[in-house]
């Protein structure tokens, strides 16, 4: 299992949901984040005065899927959160030693609440 962090823009996060149950993700978690990447925030001018935002708000979606459809997901998620422009975002693909389900005691491929392909 892989679990996938995409740090997307807010405009492109119900797109890339509809995207991603599309093609048979059943679960997901998004968190509001603020961060910076290579463009240092941004500057504003209010009153005659500049201000530099240190910080941009953005979304992190994390899912966890099986290793067959990591590939499938990281694609979806680049097609459609993808703008050309700077600050489209970053996508981390990290390795799920154990996941256990709270409820039930459900370990591994069974705890994950996404689609696992074909298993």
């Amino acid at each position: 299992m892989n679990k996938i962090e995409a740090i997307l823009q807010p405009t492109r996060v119900n797109a890339v949901k509809d995207a991603l149950v599309e093609i048979g993700v059943e679960g997901l978690t998004l968190v509001p984040v603020e961060g910076f990447g290579r463009q240092r925030g941004y500057d504003s001018m209010s009153w005659g005065r500049t201000d530099t935002a240190r910080f941009l708000t953005k979304v992190k979606l994390e899912v966890v899927v099986g290793q067959e459809m990591t590939e499938l997901v990281v694609e979806t998620i680049m097609k459609t959160a993808r703008s050309g422009r700077i600050g489209d975002g970053r996508i981390f693909v990290l390795p799920v030693t154990q996941a256990v389900r709270i409820r039930t005691g459900e370990k591994e491929c069974e705890a994950a609440v996404v689609l696992q392909g074909n298993a």
